[in-house]
């Protein structure tokens, strides 16, 4: 019986993973080259595995995270027109690294509380690869 229970379960979220990265489910973030004139940076999709964060970086030619620079909530699922304020000045030309993490590790839920290297709130990976896009600030 427990074997069947096993399998069953083995089945149900092998199926379920297939289900989603079929329907494009997988986390995900799409952005294009935009205006910051606004003081914000918006994703146009961004797929969460659980509740987190859409994080910007700055980032340069070498594409890896620096500093962040804007943050804005996510809700599991899919999220429409994700826009992060920045919190610092970003000149055109410049370019983000749009960034999905979690919400994991913090000591209180719903504020971020990440720092660049820490554990809190920090980033996902899928197949050990960041959940992210770089773009070009206009």
């Amino acid at each position: 019986m427990k074997t069947f229970i096993i399998a069953a379960a083995t089945a149900a979220i092998t199926a379920t993973s297939a289900f989603a990265a079929a329907h494009g489910m997988a986390p995900a973030v799409e952005a294009e080259n935009q205006s910051v004139a606004g003081g914000s940076v918006t994703a146009a999709r961004v797929m969460a595995p659980a509740d987190g964060w859409l994080v910007v970086h700055r980032t340069d030619a070498e594409m890896k995270p620096g500093p962040v620079v804007g943050h804005a909530a996510l809700m599991e699922g899919e999220n429409m027109n994700v826009a992060a304020t920045l919190t610092e000045e970003v000149k055109s030309g410049e370019m983000l690294m749009l960034m999905v993490h979690g919400e994991e590790g913090g000591m209180k839920a719903g504020e971020f509380e990440y720092t660049l290297g820490a554990k809190e709130d920090g980033p996902i990976k899928v197949d050990d690869k960041l959940v992210m896009t770089v773009i070009t600030a206009e």
